[in-house]
């Protein structure tokens, strides 16, 4: 199967396509810059991690027909998407209520970078429209000749490795810059207060998105 998958006509066309998509900023890009730009380098490569592991739950429930339920009920998918929501808002808040830390970004313990990273994978896995999309992007590449399910895995599990790449740029990127950001007068708190509405403004747009869809 491993050979077969290698030697998909397709593949080339994927990784392409791949790379363009993850490379292009998003909603999840945002939400890791705004976590590097308040927490530093290590919480943003945490949250890189937690947005992969959530991608990696969509695309392999993409590949197991999760997709197709969410496609077929309108409920499941305004209920995961308020959840969704309602999760990035709860960080929003919990961003403004908190004062920035005393201690430089990289200084963050294993716990608190433990919780960096299950926030960001909960902002990916209440995503639904992630399963969606792997649902109709990866059926583009499926060869007919090998189990339609096992490469869907395969392909889900490369996008995602692609994507952690491209993320982890932005996130040393965004870090490079912070050190000349963090010598502006208030720097620290205005971080905060661009990381809170940041989430908060991804809640807004993903409960309107919701509420367009239930119509």
């Amino acid at each position: 199967m491993s050979e077969a998958f290698l030697h998909n006509p397709a593949l080339p066309a994927f990784l392409l396509a791949s790379l363009v998509l993850a490379a292009t900023p998003g909603p999840g890009v945002i939400y890791i810059l705004a976590r590097t730009l308040e927490q530093g380098r290590r919480a943003g490569l945490s949250s890189v991690a937690g947005v992969a592991s959530g991608n990696l739950v969509n695309a392999i429930g993409a590949a197991i027909g999760l997709a197709a339920l969410l496609t077929l009920s309108s409920l499941a998918f305004a209920v995961i998407q308020y959840a969704g929501a309602l999760y990035l808002f709860y960080l929003g808040v919990k961003t403004l209520a908190t004062a920035p830390p005393s201690t430089p970004g990289d200084a963050f313990g294993k716990a608190a970078l433990a919780a960096i990273f299950r926030d960001g994978f909960m902002v990916a896995v209440l995503n639904p429209k992630t399963a969606l999309f792997f649902a109709a992007f990866l059926p583009q590449f499926i060869h007919p000749a090998a189990p339609a399910m096992l490469q869907s895995m395969l392909f889900g599990v490369l996008f995602v490795l692609i994507a952690l790449v491209t993320d982890s740029i932005y996130v040393l990127t965004a870090s490079a810059a912070s050190p000349a950001l963090s010598r502006l007068h208030k720097a620290p708190r205005f971080a905060r207060y661009l990381s809170a509405a940041v989430l908060i403004g991804l809640a807004v747009l993903a409960a309107t998105s919701a509420s367009s869809r239930s119509r």
